[in-house]
């Protein structure tokens, strides 16, 4: 039977922890289920971390998770959930791949958050499906694994496979599984709980830049924004984002400098170079091809810009977080 079906039975969640997982993704899994049981007063979800060394998993954060058992062919129950952030390739390897593979026949349903998407898909348990990854790994996800249906949606749900973008949509999709389960009550119970509005749904894009309440308080340099996240890698004049938001020129420079502090030029710069951050310390790319994809002529002016910003080099940069790492 589907988990996303209506029942009063209680799940029984594993959920496989890597190493330099992000505890915001870890505790949007985990404490909504708790929320849900001490709001229902049962057991709704009963939960157990595991690891794949049986060893504890030190988060992002530096915070270590101990877990109740070790990930082998004899773990079972209803829901896997893989979480995996940084370095995921480093901690699975191909054995790794295959016990998840092997294992995850002994659930219902089977879910990545964040880069356990990545997992999930070296597993071979995403071929042909549609899913989702943080939206940092969209084009290195779909240049990767080709044969996956990769979506920018908050989370996708394809048959007894789940994948969720990160944190936050994680959270969605706990409060979905929540509401379909047992119910819209409870599953406003939990939302209330942690003061959180649950506004978005699964299909919703993932947004580059999380405007938060910048949306309602000034819409026209929140619109430019959005503009300039979808021309990063073929940047695109100042006069282009203003006639696109209907503005002058002018207006756009008064508004960004009364909000932001700075000019749209500027900002757009800083967003570019942000971009091309992540991608120099979160994949193996090229630094050429970094150049190109963030929109820099050159890789000499791209190398510059980086160090006037960052006060490092792209290449020192990239050495200093493996050597973190």
């Amino acid at each position: 039977m589907s988990i996303f079906t209506s029942s009063d039975e209680k799940l029984r969640i594993t959920l496989l922890v890597l190493p330099d997982s992000s505890m915001m993704s870890l505790a949007s899994a985990l404490d909504t289920m708790r929320a849900a049981n001490r709001i229902a007063g049962r057991v709704l979800f009963d939960w157990q971390i595991a690891t794949l060394n049986g060893r504890n998993a030190r988060l992002t954060c530096d915070l270590l998770i101990e877990p109740d058992i070790v990930f082998d062919d004899n773990s079972s129950g209803d829901v896997l959930i893989v979480i995996a952030s940084f370095n995921q390739q480093h901690h699975a390897g191909p054995a790794h791949l295959k016990l998840i593979k092997r294992v995850a026949l002994n659930f219902s349903a089977v879910g990545g958050i964040e880069a356990g998407s990545w997992i999930l898909a070296r597993a071979g348990l995403l071929q042909n499906r549609s899913a989702t990854t943080h939206w940092e790994d969209l084009e290195e996800f779909a240049t990767h694994f080709p044969d996956v249906d990769l979506k920018p949606d908050r989370f996708v749900i394809d048959g007894k496979v789940f994948t969720t973008g990160g944190a936050s949509p994680t959270f969605d999709f706990m409060l979905y599984l929540i509401r379909i389960r047992y119910g819209y009550p409870l599953a406003i119970e939990v939302s209330s709980a942690f003061i959180y509005d649950g506004v978005h749904s699964a299909t919703d894009t993932q947004p580059l830049v999380s405007l938060g309440m910048l949306e309602n308080n000034e819409p026209r340099v929140a619109a430019a924004i959005h503009v300039m996240e979808r021309h990063i890698d073929e940047p695109i004049a100042m006069r282009s984002i203003a006639r696109e938001v209907d503005i002058s020129i002018r207006m756009l420079e008064y508004l960004f400098r009364q909000t932001l502090n700075m000019s749209p030029a500027a900002y757009y710069r800083r967003l570019r170079l942000q971009t091309a951050r992540r991608l120099v310390v979160d994949t193996r790319l090229r630094l050429q091809e970094i150049a190109i994809r963030t929109g820099f002529n050159s890789l000499s002016s791209f190398s510059r810009l980086f160090k006037n910003y960052y006060q490092q080099s792209p290449g020192d940069c990239r050495r200093q977080a493996q050597a973190v790492t």
